[in-house]
């Protein structure tokens, strides 16, 4: 028998963002459902991800601080604590959904063929895979894909924009020797020296255009492992089914080329586990491999959610047990192992894919480069960021001197936090005037790279909610808002609007 629901706002997607924005809907008296398409809540934040990217502490308010501040009660601390265990992650959400008497729905995936009801610019109702029915009168895409917001007649990008479609420095294909990470001299074809034998997996022949064109290219996914290294709660990590020694042939051109270290991160997040993420040219993330990720569907997905994990697998496994890899490198990488008391559900492996960047909505307002350096003011702030501009690689390509090299990579530290315009969360009010969307902004690639923190998802979830509820105070429509009661509201709730000199109250 299928259902139908009806609340004032539904959130789509469990994700730290989603669960923030169910306590704030909740905190200003409206009623919410979190449709969560996993078995988990919380995305990143308990998948994994336990090394917080938080750029600057003083950016950070309102219950995104709150989270780490639980954290850091969990462990006996004062104050907030910013690297933590996928498990206390987890309870923290949990706690949170219990005391604001959340409903969160599991399982529950959006048909991506007409899953989405209009009538003129307002979402009726979103129906799922299980013909399960939700109708509100806001609607929160909260999910780092935006399935919602791109099944909703909502423009989009993906991919990189050109440098100079709006006058950035980052944007399209980025080459750099600085970034490259790989050493210099990686034969890139299967036979070393001999073309007709064919590329090595994922070399691509060249990079696929000039300096700052764009293109449909992704930044690279992979997952962020906790690992221990505690033999009473470890389990070691086998080679897995399917493995193919070929895909890990320019790790070991790199062995042989001189690298030595930064295979991957162990970045302590207590005493005996980590949050391991990707750490150079030939790391964790499985460049090239996830380009039509955004577009795909659920079979296609799940394909590339289980090749990411057999490469990253296979790449740890290789690590420890490779004779191609020298005993000095396994002896390092040995020790670590799967957690026991991690991610029990999905044999001990976090069950979330790091899902980088997918769909950016293209609204009234973009947030470029120019917002991030602070070259261009924002009158109605609903957040800040401050992590650096951050883009991990696209591609693996044959480059002028005939070796591999990466593609795509970029660090750049800010000077400051900068705000971001609540104008950025809402589509054109021609395509949609109940949508609001927190987590795949309207930004190009180069911001994105900023934004896309859990912190700052967190921060705009919140922010989400409360212009959500305000609109549902007035007329529905969430492009109607009055910014100067949202401000007053988002200062109550402790949100962090700008950093003094930028503040124009």
């Amino acid at each position: 028998m299928y259902q139908e629901r009806q609340v004032d706002i539904v959130i789509y997607g469990g994700t730290a963002a989603g669960i923030m924005a169910a306590v704030q809907a909740r905190k200003m008296g409206k009623s919410a459902v979190v449709v969560e398409p996993s078995q988990r809540i919380g995305g990143l934040t308990t998948g994994g991800l336990g090394d917080t990217d938080f750029g600057m502490k003083q950016a950070i308010g309102g219950l995104s601080l709150e989270f780490y501040k639980r954290v850091a009660q969990k462990y006996s601390q004062d104050g907030a604590r910013w690297l933590f265990e996928p498990k206390v992650a987890l309870e923290v959400l949990q706690d949170l959904v219990a005391e604001h008497d959340i409903e969160v729905i599991y399982g529950e995936r959006l048909r991506l063929k007409d899953g989405v009801t209009k009538k003129g610019s307002q979402i009726i109702s979103i129906c799922m895979e299980s013909g399960n029915l939700y109708q509100g009168k806001v609607f929160i895409d909260a999910t780092y894909e935006g399935d919602l917001m791109g099944k909703s007649s909502i423009s989009y990008f993906v991919g990189r924009e050109s440098n100079a479609q709006y006058g950035e420095t980052l944007n399209g294909i980025h080459p750099g020797d600085e970034l490259n990470e790989l050493p210099s001299g990686i034969d890139p074809y299967v036979i070393k020296g001999v073309p007709s034998s064919g590329l090595l997996l994922r070399v691509n022949p060249h990079r696929g255009g000039d300096f700052g064109d764009g293109d449909n290219k992704l930044q690279a996914y992979n997952f962020r492992m906790c690992l221990t290294n505690n033999p009473d709660n470890r389990v070691e990590i086998e080679k897995p089914e399917g493995y193919n020694e070929a895909d890990y042939e320019i790790l070991f051109r790199a062995i042989e080329q001189g690298q030595s270290s930064k295979f991957f991160k162990l970045n302590m997040v207590t005493s005996d586990k980590t949050d391991s993420n990707n750490n150079s040219g030939i790391s964790t993330d499985y460049n090239g491999m996830n380009h039509s990720y955004p577009e795909a569907d659920y079979v296609e997905r799940e394909q590339m959610w289980h090749a990411h994990r057999l490469y990253q697998q296979g790449y740890v496994w290789t690590l420890q047990n490779h004779p191609r890899v020298p005993e000095e490198i396994r002896a390092v990488y040995k020790p670590w192992g799967l957690p026991l008391d991690e991610f029990t559900e999905t044999g001990h492996w976090t069950p979330q894919l790091y899902v980088r960047e997918s769909r950016r909505m293209i609204g009234d307002y973009i947030v470029t480069e120019h917002v991030v350096r602070l070259d261009k003011p924002v009158p109605d702030s609903i957040g800040m960021g401050s992590f650096a501009m951050d883009s991990h690689h696209t591609q693996y390509y044959v480059n002028e001197d005939g070796h591999v090299s990466t593609e795509g990579g970029f660090y750049v530290k800010l000077k400051a936090p900068y705000p971001i315009s609540y104008q950025a969360i809402v589509p054109k009010r021609t395509e949609c005037t109940n949508l609001i969307v927190p987590v795949c902004v309207s930004a190009t690639h180069a911001a994105y790279g900023s934004i896309r923190m859990e912190p700052v998802f967190m921060i705009l979830g919140q922010s989400a909610a409360a212009a959500a509820a305000l609109a549902l105070d007035t007329d529905g429509i969430v492009q109607n808002v009055k910014y100067e009661q949202l401000h007053s509201l988002l200062v109550e709730e402790n949100q962090v609007l700008y950093v003094d000199a930028l503040s124009p109250y």
